[in-house]
């Protein structure tokens, strides 16, 4: 009753009548109030210095840790056309194993004989190099033979010159010898002239004289003529030794000019066959890329190429892959600003899809169903989601992850961070500020002696 009209009912009945005013008319709730606030008030000021573990939350996915490990696309090197599959999407494969035959497309690849007749060719071309190596060889000899006998030539020439020099050597002495006679005989026959003229010879003995003369003068025009012939035929010597070094210099030129077109012709016919063995290794590659394999044991997860008769350009996806030895890692991302708080090592709590959990933020170590992980590698430059990524391994002083997990599933990580007090996290989360950053404490090493 609040006795807030002034006309009161209280003196018509007696309160302690009824239980429930009577209840009411004590006022112990008050009290009790007051107790489960003053206790309250404790208990969250003793909550408030509970610790806490900051954490940065981030979503990812299950991958392998090895990038050959991971889901691949198998190209075809070449194009072609499909002939016969091997096998079909979720079989085994072992690395080899033959996947798909294909046939070729390409109309300059059409001959089944192709790489016998480019190797008839190659040994053709062979032979041809072989033939003009002959060539040079006989050229050589040839050269060779010539040089020998102009040097022969050359010394029979120097030979005949020696001895036409000698030859004049001579003529020139019997030419003097042939002039001073016929100056000893001129001088004669004019004294005897002058001695007929006196009378103190006779006729019978000037004419003597006389004819004396007359044949000394004869020899000594026979010993120049003689003395002249000699000279020329010098000259002659030494215009043959001459015309016997051009002649010589013209084979030898000329067989020389036959060599380095024989050697030029033959470098050629090197460059052919260097050109179809590259040609034929080429054909032979490619004829055993008709058969696509498996790079690895692995199970087929989708042809992408399908049916019989389709073809395919070079380079284009055929079938996906999925390898059936990896090590399974976890991919998250966190933001640009949250990345100086992520280091090698860190722990992480991983909750994988499909797999029930119960996860209290601030407490990792009450969560039940979440699995500890440790990061392996921090990417140095942002990806295209405009978000930092970071490969986290399995810990190895934690739980072994499910043997089930598959790669591409989701995952929920929680990035452990500094124990803080829980009144500091709220204080930090009401102002905006980021997680505290601190440094792991690195193992200490020892020092071997």
């Amino acid at each position: 009753m609040l006795n807030i009209s002034p006309n009161s009912v209280r003196d018509q009945f007696k309160d302690m009548d009824y239980s429930t005013l009577k209840r009411v008319e004590a006022k112990t709730s008050g009290k009790v109030l007051i107790k489960i606030l003053i206790i309250g008030f404790f208990v969250q000021l003793v909550f408030l210095f509970i610790p806490w573990t900051q954490n940065i939350w981030s979503r990812g996915n299950v991958t392998a840790l090895r990038p050959d490990q991971r889901p691949q696309t198998i190209h075809s090197i070449i194009a072609g056309r499909v002939e016969k599959w091997f096998v079909q999407e979720g079989d085994l494969v072992a690395k080899g194993d033959t996947i798909l035959f294909i046939s070729e497309v390409k109309d300059e690849y059409f001959d089944p004989n192709l790489l016998t007749r480019t190797q008839e060719q190659l040994k053709a071309k062979e032979m041809t190099v072989n033939s003009y190596m002959e060539k040079v060889k006989a050229l050589d000899a040839q050269i060779d033979a010539l040089v020998e006998t102009s040097k022969l030539k050359f010394q029979q020439a120097e030979n005949k010159v020696l001895q036409g020099k000698l030859k004049v050597q001579s003529d020139s002495i019997d030419y003097v010898a042939a002039e001073l006679n016929f100056k000893i005989a001129e001088e004669q026959y004019l004294r005897m002239e002058k001695l007929y003229e006196r009378g103190l010879k006779s006729l019978t003995d000037l004419e003597n004289r006389r004819l004396t003369m007359q044949k000394s003068q004869a020899d000594q025009i026979a010993a120049e003529n003689k003395l002249l012939t000699s000279r020329n035929e010098v000259i002659n010597a030494k215009v043959e030794m001459t015309s016997i070094q051009a002649q010589y210099k013209d084979a030898i030129a000329k067989a020389e000019s036959e060599k380095y077109t024989a050697l030029s012709n033959m470098y050629d016919s090197e460059a052919i066959v260097t050109k179809l063995q590259n040609q034929y290794m080429n054909y032979s590659i490619r004829t055993g890329l008709y058969y696509i394999t498996a790079p690895q044991d692995g199970y087929i997860t989708k042809a992408i190429q399908t049916g019989i008769g389709e073809t395919m350009k070079e380079g284009e996806e055929i079938i996906s892959i999925m390898p059936a030895n990896y090590d399974l890692a976890v991919e998250m991302y966190v933001r640009p600003m949250d990345l100086p708080l992520v280091q090698k090592g860190q722990k992480v709590r991983i909750q994988f899809d499909g797999w029930p959990a119960i996860v209290f933020s601030g407490w990792p170590n009450t969560s039940f169903g979440t699995y500890g992980g440790k990061v392996f590698a921090i990417d140095n430059f942002i990806s295209e989601n405009g978000l930092f990524r970071i490969l986290v391994t399995r810990d190895p002083d934690e739980e072994v992850w499910p043997s089930a997990l598959r790669v591409g599933g989701g995952t929920i990580n929680m990035l452990l961070l500094k124990d803080v007090p829980i009144w500091y996290e709220i204080w930090r989360q009401i102002n905006g500020f980021p997680p505290d950053f601190y440094q792991i404490e690195a193992e200490p090493q020892r020092e071997d002696k």
